[in-house]
């Protein structure tokens, strides 16, 4: 007679109850609370790359025109799957040190009238800027074009006004300032989108990429049957982001990331030996500060110093990784705590002057309203 098996321990990320369409589709609704949109909201099991590729492949049509704003990476990314389309891309790139401007992107858009899609970013957490989207997609809405924003960033730090601000296609993440995973994503899709969608010969089908696919088994068939297995370990982290964000309240949430970028940008200018990669305070990612450290101060070594210390902090990608230092002071790390933190230890690799602690929290009490 065998001995019996063994009874493997019990998991709380192994033993879990199905997660059914109707709580998928509760997290979706709360997705779009938090989105201020009454358009279709479609969870997607990824990254955010997921659902940003998906809406371009979507909603661009070989032989379009589109426009693609660039103020950091993820525009050139952009840009190179717009081609990929059949799109003749206008790239209208600035300096990342800054924003674009909404009357730049008019000139644009006058200059070439036919442009039928624009492809912008709300906040560029590798460079440390942010967008003026509002004054933007009313421009861009003016001429008639769709507007796909890539709000990975931005969501949960800034306003984000959907519907009011007239964006067709609005993508966020879970791993910035809400606080949670990577690995699951969301887009909003308007009707003028799904117009553009639905009439796109080359819309991907029968693919991951399919926005369509999407639409026709689970929104339009009223999200009864889930047309495929959920990630749930990530879809249950995103329920637990959103819990979180209520419970603080979103006005508070934004709050804390603003506060936390004037803090540590005021902390930085007082402290004296680094200096701000963004100029402008009002071009200020709250999600992320990028900073320029000096010739004799190697980013990439700073910064591995600071990391072995659990603070939230980077060197800069590409040509900027030995001068760009890069702050992440999202979701838990929008806290005074943090940025004092990051300031004392910056302090000790590159010495200036006195007060930045204060002035730090001179200028958080300001932006908290404290």
């Amino acid at each position: 007679m065998s001995p019996a098996s063994p009874v493997s321990p019990a998991s709380p990320f192994l033993d879990l109850p199905p997660l059914g369409a109707a709580r998928f589709a509760a997290i979706e609704d709360r997705v779009a609370a938090l989105l201020h949109t009454r358009a279709d909201v479609i969870v997607m099991q990824g990254e955010a790359l997921l659902p940003l590729e998906a809406a371009i492949r979507g909603a661009v049509r070989p032989g379009s025109t589109a426009l693609n704003v660039v103020t950091g990476p993820y525009g050139q990314t952009f840009g190179g799957w717009l081609r990929s389309c059949g799109a003749e891309v206008v790239d209208l790139a600035v300096p990342f040190t800054g924003a674009v401007t909404a009357a730049q992107v008019a000139e644009a858009l006058t200059a070439r009238p036919e442009i039928d899609f624009v492809s912008l970013v709300h906040a560029e957490a590798a460079t440390g800027n942010t967008n003026p989207v509002a004054e933007i997609a009313e421009v861009v809405r003016d001429h008639g074009a769709l507007l796909m924003l890539d709000a990975v960033a931005s969501v949960a730090a800034e306003p984000l006004y959907t519907d009011a601000w007239g964006v067709d296609l609005c993508v966020i993440g879970g791993q910035k300032a809400m606080g949670g995973p990577a690995g699951v994503s969301a887009v909003s899709v308007s009707d003028r989108a799904w117009e553009r969608i639905t009439a796109n010969p080359a819309a991907p089908r029968r693919s991951y990429l399919s926005l369509l696919d999407w639409k026709e088994r689970w929104t339009d068939a009223g999200r009864s049957v889930l047309p495929h297995a959920p990630a749930q370990l990530e879809m249950l982290a995103l329920e637990a982001c959103l819990d979180r964000i209520e419970a603080d309240t979103l006005d508070a949430t934004v709050a804390r990331h603003r506060a936390a970028a004037a803090a540590l940008r005021a902390g930085v200018r007082t402290l004296g030996s680094l200096s701000p990669y963004v100029v402008d305070d009002a071009a200020a990612a709250p999600v992320a500060t990028t900073l320029l450290t000096p010739f004799s101060l190697d980013a990439t070594t700073l910064a591995a110093a600071l990391a072995a210390r659990s603070l939230p902090v980077q060197s800069g990608g590409g040509a900027l990784a030995t001068t760009m230092l890069r702050v992440n002071h999202y979701g838990p790390h929008a806290s005074l705590e943090t940025v004092l933190s990051v300031l004392t230890a910056l302090a000790e690799h590159a010495p200036g002057d006195e007060g930045f602690l204060t002035a730090a929290e001179k200028a958080w009490a300001e932006a908290i309203g404290d």
